[in-house]
């Protein structure tokens, strides 16, 4: 395996630790507003370990069920928010979902990390081991403007840009206005091709579904949010069924055969960046029915992170060219409340055509 992780930085936040961010007042993205420790490395673990967010404590937290206590609920209107240390979940108008900030991933190994204010904006660069940096812009809200990558040499690759934004908090409408309105696209290809297992793919078909176009054409382009919580916009794309990563019940951590077994989509993944830098790729959490709902959401969103950074950390897969988010039990690909392992899954796309608005 190619090891990708640098030495601890200096003044780096523990290994595998995120800050704890419980203290933070809570923007009207449900987004935590950054901290004093959200502009330090965080020094790399185990590879697989993912990130342990900390309790009140400061003691660094590993399972769902060491989670729970940690867990502040709340009521703003008809919404309940829930705060967990680096997340919170949103219910609303009948919907769900869990928000992260992705700078805890991209802090993760890194060199040195700068924050700082630029008007109503928040920008934040990341120095990665080779010398490449991730900046990222975020407005007063928290909501992603822009992220980019600046070579050692001066020149800069636009990852996302997702000026200007007319949907959801910027609207006034809550996180329900990220939801897209779509009909199921009409798939014309093979499902197999449609929706390609891991175990079943060689190197050539994997490459070939994280490059293969949207099965119908897009209208316009999409912010992130809107791509990550709108399943109609997501499902014009392929995907690829990560069946051989599995995880212990109630763990977001990769054992070290887990991370081997990411060996096939991190090369796809890699030639597609070479190909074009300015490639995005969505990594998928999900659960099965089994648990609570809220469990299950924390519990998808940390593994699709264990994912991507196990990515970058063994594999040298750019991380700003990766996103995250999970669904829990809200997506079930065999429809049943019991324990059902091709269920709990985690899934990759490309999502380059949806951000830029175009069907190639």
């Amino acid at each position: 395996m190619q090891q990708g992780a640098a030495p601890p930085p200096t003044g780096a936040s523990p290994a595998g630790a995120a800050a704890n961010t419980q203290a933070a007042p809570l923007t009207r993205s449900g987004n935590p507003a950054p901290t004093a420790q959200q502009s330090r490395p965080i020094a790399p673990a185990a590879a697989g370990a993912g990130i342990a967010p900390l309790s009140a404590q400061g003691q660094p937290l590993r399972r769902i069920d060491q989670l729970r206590g940690e867990r502040h609920e709340t009521r703003e209107g008809d919404r309940t928010i829930i705060r967990e240390p680096d997340r919170t979940i949103i219910r609303e108008g009948g919907q769900i979902i869990v928000r992260h900030s992705e700078g805890d991933r991209f802090r993760y190994g890194a060199q040195e990390v700068h924050t700082e204010r630029r008007g109503n904006d928040h920008v934040t660069v990341v120095v990665r081991p080779g010398g490449d940096r991730i900046v990222t812009t975020a407005d007063e809200n928290g909501f992603l403007l822009r992220r980019s990558r600046l070579l050692p040499d001066g020149r800069e690759i636009i990852i996302i840009d997702n000026r200007p934004r007319e949907a959801g908090f910027a609207a006034g409408r809550g996180f329900g206005g990220f939801f897209i309105n779509l009909p199921p696209p009409v798939i014309r290809i093979p499902r197999e091709r449609y929706i390609v297992e891991m175990d079943r793919a060689n190197p050539a078909l994997l490459y070939d579904t994280l490059l293969a176009p949207p099965v119908e054409a897009i209208e316009r382009s999409y912010t992130l949010d809107e791509i990550r919580f709108s399943a109609p916009v997501r499902d014009r794309m392929p995907r690829i069924d990560l069946n051989t990563v599995t995880f212990e019940s109630g763990s977001w951590e990769l054992s070290a055969d887990q991370v081997d077994a990411l060996a096939g989509i991190a090369e796809g993944i890699n030639r597609a960046i070479q190909h074009n830098p300015r490639e995005v790729f969505l990594i998928e959490g999900y659960t099965d029915a089994v648990g609570a709902e809220v469990d299950n959401l924390s519990l998808s969103d940390r593994r699709a992170e264990s994912v991507a950074i196990a990515l970058t950390q063994q594999f040298a897969v750019p991380p700003e060219n990766l996103s995250t988010q999970g669904y829990g039990e809200q997506y079930l690909k065999i429809p049943t409340d019991g324990p059902e392992r091709a269920n709990r899954r985690v899934t990759v796309r490309r999502i380059t055509p949806l951000l830029a608005g175009r069907t190639t």
